[in-house]
């Protein structure tokens, strides 16, 4: 059974940043993708930012040269650093991870993230 486990959420002022962790039951070296989705209330799930095998990167247009992914191989463990944040980065962010040895994707339970202006 694969869990993840979110952290790093919390209150901060427009400008501030937030360092969010994603912390993994099982190995992450054999991901096929890691990723954080963030859901802000009356909206859908959106891809925030991805790393795939091979450690390549993908980022919504909202946040790029802001957010940067990355993961700790050792720690099981993929971050998401978040600088320069704005009120409309204000969601539940969530930790998705597909692995190579497996069909399911796996979800975590989601930490807060609100950004006051």
């Amino acid at each position: 059974q694969v869990h993840l486990v979110e952290s790093g959420g919390g209150l901060v002022q427009a400008g501030g940043s937030l360092r969010l962790s994603c912390a993994a039951s099982v190995s992450i070296f054999s991901i096929d993708a890691m990723a954080w989705y963030r859901q802000a209330p009356g909206k859908q799930r959106e891809l925030v930012a991805r790393i795939i095998r091979g450690d390549s990167t993908n980022y919504a247009d909202s946040v790029k040269g802001r957010f940067t992914i990355s993961r700790d191989n050792a720690k099981n463990t993929v971050y998401l650093q978040m600088n320069s944040l704005k009120p409309e980065d204000t969601a539940v962010y969530y930790c998705n991870a597909n692995f190579i040895w497996s069909a399911n994707g796996y979800w975590g339970q989601g930490t807060q993230v609100t950004v006051s202006s």
